[in-house]
């Protein structure tokens, strides 16, 4: 394990070098039903020598003149952890890019990120891209066996990977994701587990993202265990996949854990060698049963891609709330910038800078507002108790103005959750000339759930922590939600849908 006051990635592999009896596992997804699925194997050793054939493939085709940028458009495959510790090895900088997106959207990412080649492993849309699975790349990389494992020489500055955010509210933005910024978390988190060789962590969560590379891949290689790779995340393969592998570690971001309680339950649930799921975003009530269900530590955090402020839960952290503001973190009005009083909404803040936020890639603006006053921004709204514990109130774009009040939607979709049978909830705003905004929610129920709107008005009224103005005026009902494929609510296309969606909309009037 990298032990470095501020290690690097390689610093990370290096001692994986010459080992044979961990690696790299992978499940392939498409097998038939009924048929047992075929899992792959490829010791450390190989796999570093997979990645310097790989890193002198590209650098071959790549311009010295310009950013050594690739895009990487793969699923959870072991190809993709090559071309991470080809990056480790050669300097070559991967661009995650997100598949869910399309045509001129992508073709925009690709150009913003500078990347000199795109590298794909499913038909692509609209983008010229390197078929990793075709006979002529495999011709291409075999020109090149045999090439050293030698390490790049990186300074914990250096620029490791490039991330784009969701998107959630807007062209996504490149986050310059330093060695330093990966290798860390990956450290300290092996360290915090106690992971070790005899691990092995599961990554099911998309590469492109944050999440899977500082909270899944990076601890692995840290700890020198190994990974188990699964294409795409499946709520129904997750606990299989974790008995396959003898998984002792896994990550998740949003939702996950939600769709895995969502699975029927088994008498032997908690025959499992799980010992942590680590994430961030879980809904608070499914930590607890997803621990109690499954026999599991379950740690949620609190971050985002930028890194500035990040809170961990306490052992004395209540219900709901996401942890102890700590180090500069704290709460101001949105306006004023003045820190807010106990129960007052406002936006999670560094006063101490940028935190682990190292900048965005090619966007001085955004970098700038992110940054102003010499002061981190998160975009993030949240409230603190009396106690100093911080409970998240929505995104600073999800603020909604009710009849001269700031709302934010996390308070009432917490409430809502409450409902019974609810599977989750989303609260949203919809243009209203009289008051500004109106709040509207959708519900996701099982299917053939019967929705008795007479019913969830008597149970609204029994909330007394709901206020008047939190009240929905609309709630939608359906199956699922519209997503982003690291599992976010796209609440825009839901407010832009409004009551003219293709689910049922029910008027719910405050008595």
């Amino acid at each position: 394990m990298a032990t470095t006051l501020t290690p690097t990635v390689p610093d990370l592999l290096r001692p994986l070098a010459e080992v044979d009896d961990r690696g790299v596992f992978s499940v392939d997804p498409d097998t038939a039903d009924g048929v047992a699925p075929s899992v792959s194997f490829v010791s450390w050793r190989d796999h570093l020598r997979q990645a310097a054939r790989l890193a002198a493939a590209l650098q071959s085709r790549l311009d010295p003149t310009r950013p050594p940028h690739v895009g990487v458009l793969l699923g959870n495959t072991p190809f993709f952890c090559t071309m991470l510790a080809a990056a480790a090895l050669s300097g070559i900088v991967p661009v995650g890019l997100n598949p869910t997106r399309r045509g001129a959207a992508l073709l925009r990412d690709v150009g913003h990120a500078d990347c000199q080649l795109v590298l794909a492993d499913s038909p692509q849309h609209g983008v010229a891209a390197l078929d990793v699975r075709s006979p002529e790349f495999a011709a291409e990389l075999e020109v090149f066996d045999g090439a050293p494992v030698e390490f790049h020489r990186a300074d914990p500055d250096d620029l490791f990977m490039l991330i784009f955010t969701s998107g959630t509210g807007g062209d996504p933005k490149a986050v310059r994701c330093t060695h330093e910024k990966v290798a860390f978390p990956g450290t300290m988190l092996a360290q915090r587990f106690g992971l070790g060789p005899a691990d092995t962590c599961y990554l099911s969560m998309p590469l492109f993202h944050s999440n899977a590379i500082m909270a899944g891949w990076a601890p692995a290689v840290a700890a020198g265990a190994s990974i188990a790779l699964r294409r795409k995340f499946s709520a129904s393969q997750f606990i299989p996949d974790v008995r396959r592998f003898g998984a002792t570690y896994a990550n998740y971001v949003g939702k996950p854990l939600s769709y895995i309680l969502a699975t029927p339950e088994q008498p032997d649930d908690g025959d499992n060698p799980l010992k942590v799921a680590y994430g961030n975003e879980g809904a608070p009530g499914d930590l607890t049963r997803f621990a109690q269900r499954f026999g599991v530590q379950v740690v949620d955090g609190f971050g985002s891609s930028e890194g500035g402020v990040s809170i961990a839960r306490t052992p004395d952290t209540p219900d709901g709330a996401l942890g102890p503001l700590m180090a500069g973190v704290t709460i101001v009005d949105v306006d004023s910038g003045v820190e807010c009083a106990p129960g007052v909404v406002g936006e999670l803040v560094n006063t101490e800078g940028r935190g682990q936020f190292r900048g965005y890639y090619k966007d001085p603006e955004a970098e700038a507002e992110r940054m102003r006053g010499g002061v981190y921004h998160s975009g993030d709204l949240a409230y603190r108790d009396e106690h100093g514990f911080a409970y998240f109130a929505g995104r600073l774009g999800d603020w909604m103005r009710v009849d001269g009040e700031n709302l934010g939607t996390a308070p009432i979709e917490r409430i809502l959750s409450r409902y019974p049978g609810i599977t989750e909830a989303a609260v949203y705003p919809i243009p209203d000339p009289s008051v500004g905004d109106q709040v509207m929610a959708a519900l996701v129920l099982p299917e053939g759930t019967h929705f008795d709107p007479e019913e969830f008005t008597r149970f609204l009224c029994r909330q007394d922590d709901l206020g008047p103005k939190q009240w929905p005026a609309f709630v939608r009902v359906g199956t699922t939600l519209p997503r982003t494929e690291t599992f976010k609510i796209l609440k825009r296309q839901l407010s832009a849908e409004a009551t003219g969606c293709p689910d049922p909309v029910y008027r719910i009037t405050r008595p």
